[in-house]
C-alpha cells in the first residue's frame, strides 16, 4: 500500500510542477527516486542509473533520428516558405465560403507529411485568420479548427503517418506506420467528419447570435521559455521556430513544389515497408553487434527514416534559392529536436522505474482488470489516462507502453488479436484526452491565437477529446468484431 501511495505522489507531483514549468529533464528522475523512496529497499542511486537512465538511453538509441529528421524537416518547409505556401493554395482552391474546411485540410496535409504541429499552427493561423475575417467567422474557432487537423486523425489514425506518437508502439509491438490502414482511415473519417459537424454547427450557431470575427489581431506571437516548457513533449523545440526570411525577391514555391516534399514522406514509408525491407537480407540483426533483434523490430523506424532523408535531399535541391542560410536551417532543425527527444526519454525512465517497483504487480492487475477482461478497452484506458496525465500524447504512451507494452502484447496474442490492432488503438487512444486544458499544444496554440480558455477551449475540447473517444469506440467495436484490417 505504501509503495501504490508513492507512485501515485511522485506521478502527481510530475503533472502538477511540470504544468507550474518546472522542467522533466529533473522532475522525471526526481519523481521516479521519490517512488522508489516509498518501495521499501530499492537502492536509490542504482535505480537511478541503472534502471532509469538505461530505459532512456534506450528510447533515445530508438528514436533519435525520427525526432531528428522530422525537426530538420519540418524546419526546412518553414524556412522555405513551403508550409504556408501548401496552405495558402488549399485556402485559394477551397474559397472563404469554406473556410473551416480549408484549413483544416491544410493543416491535415501538412501534419500528415511530418511537420510539427507548432510549424503548422506558426504557419496556417495567418492564412486562417485573414479567411476567417474575409469571411466574418467568429475568431474563437480558429483554434478548434487548427486542432482538428493538427493533433486528431493525422496524428493518431490515418495510417503511414510519421508523427512521434504513431511510431513510438512499432518497436514494442514489431509493426509499421501502417499498422492496421483500413480501420485507421475509418477512426480518421469519424474524428474528421464530428468534427467539421461540430465547427459547422458553431459557425452557424455564433453568427446567429449576432457574433462576427471579432477584435483584429495584433503582431505575431514569439515564442517564449513559458510556451516551450509547456509545449516540450510535442517534437519540437519552439525556440527555433522564427523568421528566417528568404532572399529578397524570392517568391513563395508553387503549390505543387511545397507539396511535393510531404507527399515522399507518405509515398518512400510505404515503398520501403512493402517492397524494400521484405526484399532484404535481414538476418544479419541476430548478431550481437547489432542488437541481436530481428527486422520486425526495427522496419517501421527504418522506412519512417527513409521517407524523411529523401523528402529532406528533395526539399534542399528544390528549394536551395529559397533558403537564407542552409547551414542556420539545418541547425536550428536539430537544435529543435534535442529538448523534446530527452523530454520524452526522461519520462520513458520514470516508467521504467515505475514497473520495477514490488507495487507495480498491484498497479499492474488493476490497470488490467479494467474493461472486464477486454484486452483492447484495457489497453486504451491505460493509455488515454497516462496521456491525460501527464498532458502528452506521446508522453503517456511511452510510460504505458514502457510499463505494460509486454504484457499487452502477450495477452493479445493469447486472445487472438494482431500487433497491429494493439498499435493503432494505443495511438488513437493517447489522442483522446492529451487535449486536456494542461496540454502543451492546447496552451501553444491559444497563445499562438491570442485567446484564452474560457474563450476556445470548449470547441477545442470537442474536436480534439470527443471526436477522438467516438473513433476511439467505433475502433474498438471493429477490432473486436473483424480484427485487424
Amino acid at each position: 500500500m505504501i509503495g501504490i501511495l508513492g507512485v501515485a505522489l511522485a506521478l502527481g507531483l510530475l503533472i502538477v510542477l511540470a504544468f507550474r514549468g518546472v522542467t522533466v529533464l529533473l522532475l522525471a528522475p526526481a519523481m521516479a527516486v521519490l517512488a522508489a523512496a516509498f518501495d521499501g529497499g530499492m537502492p536509490l542511486l542504482a535505480t537511478y542509473t541503472q534502471i532509469f537512465m538505461r530505459a532512456a538511453a534506450n528510447f533515445i538509441a530508438q528514436f533519435f533520428p525520427l525526432f531528428l529528421l522530422g525537426a530538420v524537416f519540418g524546419k526546412l518547409m518553414e524556412d522555405t516558405g513551403s508550409a504556408e505556401a501548401l496552405a495558402r493554395g488549399m485556402v485559394a482552391k477551397l474559397g472563404a465560403e469554406r473556410s473551416i474546411l480549408a484549413v483544416v485540410l491544410a493543416c491535415a496535409v501538412l501534419t500528415y507529411g511530418g511537420v510539427s504541429l507548432f510549424v503548422v499552427a506558426f504557419a496556417v493561423y495567418p492564412v486562417a485568420a485573414a479567411l476567417f475575417r474575409q469571411a466574418d467567422i467568429p475568431k474563437r474557432l480558429i483554434p478548434a479548427t487548427i486542432a482538428l487537423g493538427s493533433f486528431t486523425f493525422t496524428m493518431s489514425a490515418l495510417p503511414g503517418t510519421p508523427a512521434i506518437p504513431n511510431a513510438i508502439p512499432m518497436p514494442f509491438f514489431g509493426t509499421t506506420a501502417f499498422a492496421a490502414p483500413g480501420l485507421g482511415i475509418i477512426a480518421a473519417l469519424v474524428m474528421l467528419g464530428f468534427g467539421l459537424a461540430w465547427l459547422t454547427w458553431r459557425e452557424r450557431s455564433l453568427k446567429a447570435k449576432g457574433e462576427g470575427y471579432g477584435a483584429a489581431d495584433g503582431e505575431r506571437v514569439k515564442p517564449d521559455k513559458r510556451l516551450r516548457e509547456a509545449a516540450q513533449d510535442e517534437g519540437f523545440d519552439l525556440m527555433e521556430i522564427g523568421d528566417h526570411p528568404a532572399p529578397p525577391g524570392t517568391p513563395f514555391p508553387p503549390v505543387w513544389l511545397a507539396a511535393l516534399p510531404v507527399v515522399l514522406v507518405v509515398a518512400v514509408n510505404l515503398i520501403v515497408t512493402a517492397f524494400v525491407i521484405p526484399r532484404l537480407d535481414t538476418a544479419y540483426l541476430a548478431e550481437a553487434r547489432f542488437g541481436a533483434t530481428d527486422i520486425s523490430a526495427v522496419r517501421g523506424i527504418w522506412a519512417i527514416i527513409t521517407g524523411l532523408l529523401v523528402a529532406i535531399v528533395v526539399m534542399v535541391v528544390a528549394n536551395r534559392s529559397r533558403l537564407a542560410s542552409l547551414a542556420r536551417t539545418l541547425d536550428d532543425g536539430a537544435n529543435a529536436s534535442a529538448l523534446p527527444i530527452f523530454n520524452t526519454a526522461s519520462l520513458v525512465g520514470f516508467g521504467a522505474v515505475v514497473a520495477s517497483l514490488g507495487a507495480f504487480a498491484a498497479i499492474r492487475d488493476l490497470v488490467l482488470g479494467v474493461g472486464g477482461g477486454s484486452v483492447l478497452i484495457s489497453l486504451a484506458f491505460a493509455a488515454s489516462v497516462l496521456a491525460g496525465m501527464t498532458g502528452s500524447a506521446s508522453g503517456g504512451m511511452t510510460i504505458a507502453l514502457q510499463s505494460l507494452g509486454a504484457t499487452y502484447l502477450e495477452m493479445g496474442r493469447a486472445a487472438g488479436i494482431a500487433p497491429d490492432l494493439l498499435h493503432r488503438v494505443t495511438v488513437v487512444a493517447t489522442g483522446v484526452l492529451d487535449t486536456l486544458p494542461h496540454n502543451g499544444a492546447v496552451i501553444t496554440l491559444l497563445a499562438i491565437c491570442r485567446l484564452k480558455h474560457g474563450e476556445a477551449y470548449g470547441d477545442i475540447a470537442m474536436t480534439g477529446m470527443v471526436g477522438p473517444l467516438l473513433s476511439l469506440a467505433v475502433l474498438i467495436g471493429l477490432g473486436s468484431l473483424f480484427g485487424s484490417f
